[in-house]
């Protein structure tokens, strides 16, 4: 018997500010929950170094993913440090209704909308321990300009202010403590889930 046998599968949102860690602890999350599925988020920016399209994100120019805006496509969008990212409804109507939990890793404003059209779902809200360290991990990273780290740190602040409204807050201090904790946040939502659908029509 599998594991997706008659149960609907569940959405988790995975929210933070622009590097809080979100990728890396998502990836380590999933190597060590094989039931979970990753819902690629649409974009209209440009892929950085080393992201893959359709593994990472679908890279799409402005006048498709308006296009899909127009169409209903979308279980969320946003205009997120001037480009588009959108979750695809029927990315996740699919994995779900085959007995897969969703991770959707979405910004504050599609974790909102999420919220207003899923039965079921769990927002989790990864913080970095200060904006200093924030911004020494930005830095780190090396691929902003200084309008760009501006704009983002900006973005962070409001995002955290935000924080209050998630299920739950984790603190990445540690990548290892991170995952440890939100690991335990999906086995102790899974048991206490009652098999309904998870999405809402459109």
């Amino acid at each position: 018997m599998t594991e997706t046998k008659n149960r609907k599968g569940q959405i988790f949102v995975l929210s933070g500010p622009s590097g809080a860690g979100k990728g890396t602890v998502r990836k380590r999350l999933f190597q060590e929950m094989p039931m979970l599925k990753y819902s690629i988020s649409c974009t209209t920016r440009q892929p950085r170094p080393g992201e893959i399209d359709g593994t990472d994100y679908r890279f799409i120019d402005e006048t498709q993913f308006r296009s899909f805006i127009g169409e209903g496509a979308f279980l969320e969008w946003a205009d997120v440090h001037g480009h588009l990212y959108g979750t695809l409804f029927s990315d996740v109507e699919r994995e779900c209704s085959a007995g897969y939990d969703v991770v959707l890793e979405i910004d504050v404003q599609g974790a909102m909308q999420v919220r207003n059209r899923c039965n079921r779902c769990i927002l989790v809200f990864l913080s970095p321990p200060s904006i200093e360290a924030l911004e020494q991990r930005l830095r780190l990273r090396g691929t902003e300009s200084e309008e760009s780290m501006r704009v983002r740190l900006r973005n962070a602040n409001y995002e955290m202010n935000h924080a209050s409204g998630y299920d739950y807050l984790v603190i990445n201090d540690s990548v290892e403590e991170a995952v440890r904790r939100i690991r335990e946040i999906i086995l102790s939502e899974r048991n206490r889930y009652a098999s309904s659908a998870c999405l809402q029509g459109r």
